[in-house]
């Protein structure tokens, strides 16, 4: 194998997303520079780098993408022009940016959550998303995002109250609104961990108290049961279908009457809770060494 110039993908923190993040991202780094790869934290919207100097590049955490979208893409192309090969492959990342992506999926026959699609410059019209969706309260969330940006829960009168709100920000971007998952709150959202199409681990995620996000900078807890076999092998279903060529992946969803019920395919810069299993940093770089002799073979 020849020594390859790795970029391991992050961003300029300014306090959003800290903590064990920064843990997993400096114990991954141990460990891939024991295994003698040459490999160094890059931020992806710094100008002073020189991308061309690179061979792979991994986006690991470049967590702000979605606050700066235009400039995301304007950077996958210059990637792409300059012919780096970039982990997850670029057609991906772009198609997974959006997540009408889960539109996609939906109409392959993937079980989504139900969603209703608000463009950008239309009206949220909060007594018609009720009655589509027959629920009682409602998440309404950008089409571009993450770490539960602009993502309100609301009921029938609070959707009414904020109706204006978020009618201001659909000027600016487009939104979707999906039933609030009741199963978030009482028996948690699982996050299924994939490697070169591999299962990896598990976690089930909770909220903390009074709190909808499950996020651990909102308080969220995790906990690592084992899955149940029926939704662990549709998330693999998913994806062997959907993350082909992936290093890693992260399907996120909830248990509704004994099926997967999709919230999220994590294609781009998921935190992968390697902390929580024990081996799973191993195989996150015996995923990595693997597509390296991959692409050594190709060449």
């Amino acid at each position: 194998m020849t020594m390859q110039q790795i970029a391991l993908i992050t961003y300029a923190s300014t306090g959003n997303y800290t903590g064990i993040s920064e843990e997993e991202n400096s114990r991954l780094y141990g460990l891939l520079t024991e295994k003698g790869l040459n490999i160094s934290f890059q931020i992806w919207d710094d100008p002073a780098v020189d991308w061309s100097r690179f061979d792979l590049i991994i986006l690991k955490s470049p967590w702000d993408y979605f606050d700066k979208i235009a400039a995301f893409y304007a950077w996958l192309d210059k990637l792409e022009r300059l012919g780096v090969r970039v982990l997850n492959p670029l057609k991906t990342v772009r198609w997974n940016a959006d997540k009408r992506y889960l539109l996609d999926l939906q109409q392959q026959g993937v079980n989504v959550v139900r969603t209703i699609w608000l463009e950008k410059g239309s009206a949220f019209d909060p007594t018609n998303a009720f009655a589509q969706l027959g629920t009682e309260k409602i998440i309404v969330k950008p089409a571009v995002s993450g770490g539960a940006k602009n993502t309100f829960a609301l009921t029938r009168s609070e959707a009414a109250a904020r109706a204006g709100y978020i009618n201001g920000l659909l000027q600016q971007e487009s939104f979707l609104v999906q039933p609030f998952v009741e199963e978030v709150k009482t028996e948690g959202e699982w996050s299924f961990l994939f490697f070169n199409g591999i299962y990896s681990h598990a976690v089930l995620k909770t909220p903390g108290a009074g709190d909808f996000r499950v996020q651990h900078f909102f308080g969220g807890t995790v906990h690592t049961p084992v899955p149940p076999a029926a939704l662990l092998a549709a998330a693999q279903t998913i994806v062997d279908r959907h993350a082909q060529g992936c290093l890693y992946a992260r399907v996120d969803g909830v248990e509704q009457n004994g099926e997967l019920a999709l919230m999220e395919l994590e294609l781009i810069e998921p935190f992968l809770f390697m902390a929580t299993s024990e081996g799973a940093f191993e195989r996150y770089s015996q995923a990595l060494l693997a597509q390296l002799r991959l692409a050594d073979t190709v060449v």
